[in-house]
Order: structure tokens, then C-alpha cells, then sequence
């Protein structure tokens, strides 16, 4: 070896061990200099293999705002005006098949009791069964929200897309509504905080005179096609004149004032039309809704990139006036994607968090069950699950106990550990390793819909031993 050779490799050598320390130095870091916290590099995080009891690396803090104490009052009634008839509806049954179960801790395991008991007497309520479908872009678009509630409307009829926001980043690609709208400006929950929410997470207010809404329904799922009941809900106007153009003809009316959530109906037969808003003073508008007032409904209420946490800032009494007009019997809870980090192994402050969020939602929308949902897999460099994953899905179930509610795992229903690597390969998922597709969508809607009827079973043979 010359010396020319031999200093390149001296050299070469003394760079390396200089690397090496460094991130030695760094992985060694403290937990906090000058009072804040460091995150650690770990040389190992890559190749190691963690369970959900592996001990912490460091712990996420989030600060949340203090809740506000709000006063319930009495629910403004809604007004409707007839256009022409609605059309009736058919009941198909389906059957159940064996899935991954819903997990109840509630002491009695009457968790989903109001729920199921709201379908069994589904024909005499006099108002749909709803349910609230809450959740991130894990299911934005419509995905899996939108084959679980084509198969619940299947079983327990119904109509209708439910509810919709007046503008969404979804409307180019949702496949169960064509929508659009003009001369809006766009308030989120996480963007803007100093609103009164409710669990949509968006309010909207009109920019221009003329300020629009565009919609037509689509026969891609069953029931979509056409309905029997516009709803336009909102929590703010003066004096504003909403017109609505369907076909040829145009229908004027005066919007009742308000100052509170309130929902203006229209019955009739609705498949095409467009909303204008006249003299729009003071309009706050929360969405419309696209239904049938009888059988079931589900609303999807999807917000990019939320971790669900945000939702302990809904407004109480907001919240309290759409369940008035807008009664849910049951709030699904589908959050996680947007937590799970590898940088963080353990997760006791969401789950902390979060058992605030579920007490709050239960504060605000009295008289409705709620079903929290694992989180899903997801793969890290496209071949195995994230540790982070099997630490968050632990901390979710905890949660669920906890708070006494029903629970059911997406990350289970999907298979288990490395799932997401069949999801892409089948083209079940996006080539993230995080996101479904629509017919991934399909199959954990089809597998959370048996576990519904399942435990709905289960419910129904426990009152039976009751009596």
C-alpha cells in the first residue's frame, strides 16, 4: 500500500469514528436543554423490533386551551316548506358472518344498547337511525364510509348521502355526490378556533351576494340516486333569501333567522339542483343534508389531518342544538393516522387526551353511543408494520376501557401485523402504506358492518336472559 492509498484510508477511517461518536453523542442526549425538549436519534430505530410494552424514548406534550362551560337551551324548531311528494322505501335483510368482534367495556356491555335498540324500532321512531362517522383522510372521499353505509341502508333501508359541507377538498374525486359552490369562505376548527363548532368541524360564510350551491346524486351505491329531503343547516342569518333551481322551475324562500344551529327543510324529490343565497346578512352555514327521513343514515364528518383531539374544543351548547334537530344515535371515532410516529413509542398522553375528547362528545351529544376504531396498519419502507402502530392501537384500546365505550380494530379486521403490505398488493391502498383505496375501503366496511350485527346479536340475547 502506498502512502498516498494509506492516508486516504487513515483518513476515511478517522471521518467514520468522528461520524459514530456524534450520533452516539446525540442518541445521548438529556431529555430537555434550557428547558426544551430534545428528540433523541436512534441509530437502531429502523431494524428494531418493538412491542407495545416497550419502555418510552420520550413523551409528546400538547397543550389544549381550557374547555369552555356553556348553557343548554331550548332547540329553535326547524321550518319546512313542500316542493312535491316523497317516495317510499324497501327493507332488503342481509346476513351476518364471523368477522373481528366489537370489543364493549362498558360494565354491562350495553355500550351500543341506545344504538341497537334505535334499529330495532326503526319503523315507529318517526326520524332516521343516524349515525356520525368521525374520523380523518383515512376515510375523506367517502371511503369505507360509503359501502358501510350502502350495506346499512341494504339491511335497515334509508336514502341519501347525509350530510354535506358547503365546500370539501373531496368534491373532484367523492364518488357519492357531485357537488360544487361559489363565493365561500372556509372556517376550520383547526385552522380558526375562535367559532362555536359543531362535530363537523367547518363552518362557511358567504363571500359575494349570490354566493351558491351545486349538487347532483349518483346511482354508483344504492340509495344515492334520488331523495326526499334537502336540509340546509346553519348558525347565523339576518335576512337572507335562499332560492333553490331544479330543473326548470325556481323556488323562493325567506330563511328564518337565527342565531343558534338551526335547519331549514325541503321535502320533495331531489336529484339535481342549486342553492343561491340572496342578501346573505349575517349567513353562517354549517352544510345541507341529502336524505330520506326514515331508515338509516351516516353522516361523514372527515377533516385532514386531524388527530382528534381538537374535537374537546366543540361547542356544548351548539353541539346540543344539532342533536335536537339532527339526532345521532351513535358517533364512530376513527382517528390515529395522523399520531402514530416512530419517534414516539409510547402514547398515554393521547390516550389521556382522548378520553377527554370521548367524555366531551358524550357531553355534547347526550343520548349517543360511541364506538371507538383502532387504528389501521400501516407498513414502514413498504414491508413491515410500524412499531408505533402496535403502541398506539394498545393506548386506543385502553382508552376505550376506560371510558367505558364500545371498541373494534381496524388493524385486526384488516389482519393483523405486516396487513397493509397485502392491502398495496392488491391494490387495496395507496402506495403510502397508509391510506385505503375504494375497494379497500370495501372490505373493512363490509368487516365492521358484521361486527355491528354480531354484536347487535349479542345485545339482543342479553336482554332476552334481562327479561
Amino acid at each position: 500500500m502506498n502512502k498516498q492509498t494509506k492516508s486516504q484510508a487513515n483518513r476515511f477511517t478517522a471521518i467514520l469514528c468522528v461520524a459514530i461518536l456524534i450520533n452516539l453523542a446525540l442518541y445521548y442526549l438529556p431529555d430537555t436543554i434550557f428547558g426544551i425538549p430534545i428528540k433523541k436519534v436512534d441509530l437502531l430505530s429502523d431494524i428494531r423490533l418493538l412491542t407495545p410494552n416497550t419502555p418510552v424514548d420520550n413523551e409528546l406534550l400538547v397543550v389544549i386551551p381550557e374547555k369552555k362551560h356553556l348553557e343548554f337551551q331550548p332547540i329553535t324548531p326547524h321550518v319546512e316548506a313542500v316542493v312535491n311528494e316523497s317516495t317510499a322505501l324497501k327493507t332488503v335483510s342481509v346476513a351476518s358472518a364471523d368477522v373481528t368482534t366489537i370489543e364493549d367495556f362498558s360494565s354491562a356491555r350495553n355500550g351500543l344498547s341506545r344504538f341497537f335498540s334505535a334499529l330495532d324500532n326503526i319503523d315507529h321512531l318517526g326520524r332516521p337511525v343516524r349515525i356520525a362517522f368521525v374520523g380523518d383522510s383515512f376515510i375523506e372521499g367517502d371511503i369505507l364510509v360509503a359501502d358501510f353505509r350502502a350495506k346499512m341502508q341494504e339491511h335497515f333501508s334509508g336514502r341519501g348521502v347525509g350530510f354535506l359541507p358547503i365546500t370539501s377538498v373531496t368534491e373532484q374525486y367523492r364518488p357519492t355526490i357531485k357537488q360544487s359552490a361559489n363565493g365561500w369562505k372556509t372556517y376550520s376548527m383547526i385552522k380558526d378556533r375562535n367559532r362555536k363548532y359543531v362535530i363537523s368541524g367547518f363552518q362557511f360564510e358567504p363571500l359575494s351576494q349570490e354566493a351558491s350551491f351545486h349538487f347532483q346524486t349518483v346511482d354508483r351505491y344504492p340509495g344515492l340516486e334520488e331523495v326526499s329531503s334537502l336540509k340546509f343547516i346553519y348558525v347565523g342569518n339576518e335576512a337572507s333569501e335562499m332560492m333553490l333551481k331544479q330543473d326548470n322551475e325556481t323556488y323562493s324562500f325567506q330563511l328564518p333567522p337565527a342565531d343558534r344551529v338551526s335547519q331549514f327543510e325541503l321535502i320533495g324529490n331531489f336529484r339535481k339542483g342549486t342553492l343561491q343565497f340572496k342578501n346573505p346578512k349575517g349567513l353562517k352555514a354549517i352544510g345541507i343534508a341529502l336524505e330520506d327521513n326514515r331508515g338509516v343514515i351516516v353522516d361523514n364528518f372527515s377533516m385532514r389531518g386531524n388527530s382528534g383531539i381538537v374535537l374537546s374544543q366543540l361547542d356544548v351548547e351548539s353541539c346540543r342544538d344539532l342533536q335536537e334537530i339532527r339526532p345521532y344515535d351513535l358517533i364512530v371515532l376513527q382517528y390515529g393516522l395522523n399520531v402514530a410516529n416512530d419517534s414516539i413509542r409510547e402514547y398515554s398522553w393521547y390516550r389521556n387526551r382522548m378520553i377527554e375528547v370521548v367524555e366531551h362528545i358524550q357531553d355534547c351529544f347526550p343520548g349517543a353511543d360511541i364506538l371507538v376504531l383502532g387504528v389501521s396498519d400501516r407498513s414502514r419502507n413498504g414491508h413491515s408494520t410500524m412499531p408505533a402502530v402496535l403502541s398506539l392501537l394498545q393506548a386506543q384500546r385502553q382508552m376505550a376501557e376506560s371510558a367505558e365505550v364500545a371498541f373494534w380494530s381496524i388493524f385486526n379486521a384488516m389482519g393483523g401485523q405486516n396487513s397493509m403490505v397485502k392491502y398495496v398488493n392488491y391494490n387495496w391502498a395507496s402506495k403510502d402504506f397508509t391510506h385505503l383505496s375504494f375497494r379497500g375501503g370495501r372490505e373493512i366496511a363490509n368487516a365492521l358492518y358484521d361486527a355491528l350485527i354480531i354484536e347487535k346479536g349479542f345485545y339482543k340475547n342479553n336482554e332476552t336472559v334481562d327479561e
